[in-house]
């Protein structure tokens, strides 16, 4: 059975411009709101297991006096 009563869909816009598309992110911002502040907690070394580092990028690291001097 088709509702008559109800409106069409609006045909949807693929080659909408910057402006429109920060039109439809305005219009979204009520229906996403976001925590105040997200608190990251510490994680033990324990937990961290399977990172695997290149050699070479671990001598670039080490060689770099901002990590690790």
């Amino acid at each position: 059975m088709t509702n008559l009563k109800a409106p069409a869909p609006a045909p949807a816009d693929l080659d909408g411009d910057l402006a429109s598309l920060r039109g439809d992110c305005a219009r979204m911002v009520p229906h996403w709101a976001a925590p105040d502040r997200v608190a990251s907690l510490p994680v033990s070394p324990s937990l961290i297991h399977g990172v695997k580092v290149p050699t070479k990028s671990a001598r670039l690291l080490d060689a770099m006096s901002d990590y690790g001097d």
